[in-house]
């Protein structure tokens, strides 16, 4: 359902619009309320619609806490996730510590991963995917080497 790559504005008080054409199915799937939280591996946000974040927390609270790796992602996802609403203009409002942990400035990018969305601040990302399109050394795991696109 998310799909593709929109570049943004956030204005001064850290709001941003949702693209339109993604607007009405978040309004039905999950009546405008999302949850945003900090990805653990770069300097992103991961912007969940509520039903596809509940499937995701209840997973990882089911982990075992006693395992220090665990621990950490459970601390860090779940920690950082806040519940957001989008308003009657599309429009949410990013708060200022997940801004300043992406680093987001006036340019973003909204990145659709399928079940959710990926908020990159735009020059950051576009150092990040020219990175990952010159990484010939990149492992290649078995399942997608028998994918045939």
């Amino acid at each position: 359902m998310l799909r593709g790559v929109h570049s943004l504005s956030m204005d001064s008080k850290g709001r941003m619009a949702i693209p339109s054409r993604f607007r009405d199915a978040i309004s039905e799937v999950c009546q405008g309320e999302l949850v945003l939280t900090i990805d653990t591996e770069e300097l992103c946000l991961l912007l969940y619609p509520l039903n596809e974040w509940e499937i995701i927390q209840q997973k990882i609270e089911a982990l075992p806490s006693y395992n220090r790796a665990v621990r950490r992602i459970q601390r860090l996802l779940i920690g950082h996730a806040t519940d957001i609403e989008m308003d009657g203009n599309g429009r949410i409002l990013v708060p200022g510590p997940l801004r300043e942990h992406a680093r987001l400035d006036k340019k973003i990018v909204l990145l659709g991963q399928g079940n959710k969305f990926e908020v990159w601040d735009e020059t950051y990302w576009q150092e990040r995917r020219d990175a990952y399109l010159q990484d010939d050394a990149m492992d290649v795991p078995e399942a997608l080497l028998e994918l045939s696109l």
